[in-house]
């Protein structure tokens, strides 16, 4: 009997199992039919940055599958000023999407399964136009442009300063759109004509491609997405609608400026379509600004999880759920994405490091070290350590968590011993130290400590850089083999709008295989004691900047 009965339960387990097996065999064979399927649609990202302009093609699985990149000059008339020309923003884009629209055909791949495209752009960079011409009246200004910094000082001693964060999620200064608006009003003559008859068109850079992508003036589509509409200090963080109170702190009469709709991230409809060139026709359902489209393309849909971006600036993400939190340790509060429906708006909370990338080509361009950025590594590496130098990158102030408008870029521990590696090296540090600051400051506000760091953008390339990141911030740091996060962001939000994707679910499969994880190889104390040297460095770059100085920040242009 106990035999039988030993034998009848083998029996009913292998039953189990073995039906265990198939439906996991069926479960495998579902999932690689659906990829396969996926394989058959396309999505086309536009990612308009700092620096340079792409239009990349991808699957639906998340691989790309042709892209075009191309530069565009960056404009610097006086110290702090950083300007784009709008038109050469908007023909580099069409001419990436013509460049990598004739690639994806000469692999014998049809335009028709384009389904839709996706925007991604810098933020907080601002454009201005008229309604009547459709013409930009001034130079886009960038967001690293600092010539605000007398109406920073101005607006933070006027009363209600201290209510506009827990407004917008922002802190006054020269980094949000709001001033550099205010500033154009003030300084520009065609600007202040627009303005006072009511042909002024405001937007950031997703708007002044939506528009004109749509054929501008006829179709009239201005419209921005609730991530970029977060980052000009006129949208209320709650109700993601521009709000009257922020509006009359910085003296903007509605009346007078026609702002962007608002709409969700992810959308079939609103945004319109491409009228020229040969994607005519399709679609444009996804926009998102650039470091909530990478946050995106990590996947970082559950509260707690963040990325950071590493381009010409440096940008952690951390998503904090449904709710915005406002920082009390120098964060900025932000919209982390919105895909609309009953899904609603993510928040996150947000620092950002002014200096990342451009730390790398400032040693390129201005000081002559190498040739091509991507040797960097190389020129670290041919020393152990930064040599006790610490270079505090404030080309621009600093921002996250610090906050410091009258900093400049300042070099300390210079000896004769000193050589380009040791600079090199104390480049790279200072956007990991600066990177820690942040994690710091987000611990404090979420109450919670990371446990891994999700990386992307130009510098995670080097190994070294992502190394030392690791070393600093004492825990593991982990980088794509793919790391088109932010084009990707884009791709994503437009085909959930589109339907190729219906659940946040479905896409946590996307550009997972061949990460590389980077763990700290140094010891805790060593740590402690490079940053313990950045800190009292930060403390010592303050007050370089005279913010009574004119520099021709009165003058009319």
């Amino acid at each position: 009997m106990a035999g039988s009965s030993f034998s009848s339960e083998t029996e009913q387990f292998s039953d189990v199992r073995d039906t265990a097996d198939v439906n996991k065999e069926d479960q495998r064979h579902e999932e690689q039919g659906h990829e396969h399927e996926l394989k058959k649609y396309y999505i086309g990202s536009i990612d308009q940055g700092t620096t340079s302009s792409r239009f990349i093609i991808f699957d639906a699985t998340g691989t790309p599958v042709a892209m075009h990149q191309l530069e565009f000059e960056q404009i610097y008339p006086h110290s702090g000023w950083h300007e784009q020309d709008p038109y050469e923003i908007l023909q580099s884009v069409e001419t990436c999407v013509t460049k990598a629209t004739e690639a994806f055909v000469a692999k014998g791949l049809s335009v028709s399964h384009i389904k839709a495209i996706g925007i991604t752009n810098q933020r907080e960079t601002t454009i201005l136009w008229d309604s009547e011409t459709g013409k930009p009246l001034y130079n886009a200004i960038a967001w690293p442009d600092t010539r605000t910094l007398h109406i920073v000082q101005e607006l933070k001693k006027k009363e209600g300063a201290d209510e506009v964060a827990t407004l917008c999620g922002l802190p006054i200064s020269s980094y949000p759109s709001s001033v550099k608006l205010v500033w154009l009003i003030r300084h520009c003559e065609k600007v202040r004509e627009a303005y006072e008859a009511g042909r002024l068109m405001f937007g950031t850079v997703d708007s002044w491609l939506i528009y004109n992508l749509n054929g501008g003036p006829e179709r009239n589509i201005h419209i921005t997405d609730a991530t970029n509409a977060s980052r000009t200090m006129f949208a209320n963080l709650s109700s993601l609608q521009y709000d009257d109170k922020l509006l009359d702190f910085f003296g903007i009469d509605r009346n007078k400026v026609r702002l962007p709709r608002i709409i969700p991230s992810s959308d079939r409809e609103a945004f319109g379509s491409i009228s020229r060139g040969p994607l005519k026709g399709v679609p444009i359902t996804g926009c998102l600004g650039d470091q909530s489209s990478a946050l995106v393309g990590q996947c970082a849909f559950e509260p707690g999880m963040a990325k950071n971006t590493y381009g010409t600036g440096c940008f952690l993400l951390y998503n904090v759920g449904d709710k915005p939190v406002i920082s009390k340790h120098g964060l900025l509060a932000t919209v982390a994405y919105d895909f609309g429906g009953s899904h609603g708006p993510v928040y996150a909370l947000e620092g950002n490091v002014a200096v990342a990338g451009s730390g790398v080509k400032f040693l390129m361009n201005n000081m002559g070290f190498f040739r091509d950025s991507s040797k960097i590594s190389e020129v670290a590496l041919s020393v152990e350590d930064s040599g006790g130098v610490i270079f505090v990158t404030a080309f621009s102030g600093l921002f996250a968590p610090y906050w410091i408008d009258d900093a400049k870029g300042t070099m300390f521990g210079i000896t004769q011993h000193t050589k380009r590696g040791h600079i090199a090296r104390a480049t790279l540090e200072a956007t990991c130290f600066q990177t820690r600051a942040i994690l710091e400051a987000m611990e404090k506000d979420s109450g919670h400590k990371l446990s891994q760091l999700a990386v992307d953008g130009g510098m995670c390339n080097s190994d070294i850089c992502m190394q030392t990141q690791a070393d600093i911030i004492r825990i593991p740091v982990d980088r794509p083999f793919m790391r088109e996060s932010t084009a990707l962001g884009a791709a994503i939000a437009a085909g959930y709008a589109v339907g190729l994707w219906t659940e946040y679910k479905e896409l946590m499969r996307i550009n997972r295989a061949d990460r590389t994880i980077f763990k700290p190889q140094i010891t805790q104390k060593e740590s402690e004691k490079m940053y313990k040297r950045w800190g009292k460095a930060v403390e010592m770059c303050r007050g370089w900047i005279d913010t009574t100085d004119d520099n021709n920040d009165d003058d009319d242009v």
